[in-house]
């Protein structure tokens, strides 16, 4: 049975959604905040995430943000906002479709089946990466080492974050550089040698031997669990 996640805090339009969700074969849960949202998603580990972006506790981009640390779950944006800016930033936060309401229900459940089926072979991730001496919370953007939570500048964690969604592959130089700070930086390799010296000074029990960071020399990073 696929499990949907239904985030939105209008109470009809949640109901509604069960109902007819309920109805066709699924399981569905519900939850009213960006919050819960991403708990149920740790916990549940729903199929597919129905998500509304005007949320009391936080936008629903961060929510997006957050599920796209760890889990490549389908979402699909339910939202009144009509506005492309909007969209657009659902969109590359990592919303996979956009639906604007009012919408039919017949076209909803069409494109919660098409995104159904293409995330049929995505395993999901772990929302809490153990290495050792230090875990990694993809959820929560956090870091703890032997208890203590570990502060990383923006920078940092975007370098980590990487790492960690990809364990035991080779991450080439050229990607780091790209996705933490840009196309036009793929030549400056030295910016990842600083920051990787960083991060193990923070993170491994010994920077100098680490056991989790591990540099491929000419080619990139990998991290191991």
């Amino acid at each position: 049975m696929t499990k949907v996640l239904v985030v939105d805090d209008e109470p009809q339009i949640a109901r509604a959604l069960r109902i007819n969700l309920t109805a066709r074969g699924y399981e569905v849960s519900v939850a009213h905040t960006g919050r819960s949202a991403l708990d149920l998603a740790a916990d549940g580990r729903p199929d597919l995430v129905l998500l509304d972006l005007g949320l009391p506790d936080m936008d629903g981009v961060e929510v997006i943000a957050g599920l796209r640390g760890w889990n490549p779950v389908p979402i699909i944006v339910l939202s009144a906002r009509t506005d492309s800016g909007g969209k657009v930033a659902a969109l590359d936060a990592g919303a996979d479709d956009y639906v604007t309401k009012p919408f039919g229900m017949d076209e909803l459940l069409a494109r919660l089946r098409a995104a159904v089926r293409r995330s049929a072979n995505l395993p999901a991730g772990e929302p809490v990466v153990e290495a050792g001496s230090f875990s990694v919370d993809l959820t929560a953007k956090r870091v703890w080492r032997e208890g203590a939570e570990v502060h990383l500048t923006p920078t940092e964690w975007g370098i980590l974050e990487i790492l960690v969604r990809n364990p035991g592959r080779l991450v080439p130089q050229r990607q780091l550089l790209t996705e933490v700070w840009g196309p036009s930086y793929v030549h400056e390799t030295q910016y990842l040698r600083v920051y990787l010296a960083q991060l193990r000074r923070k993170l491994e029990v010994d920077a100098g031997r680490p056991r989790h960071l591990i540099t491929e020399p000419g080619m990139g990073y990998r991290f191991q669990a």
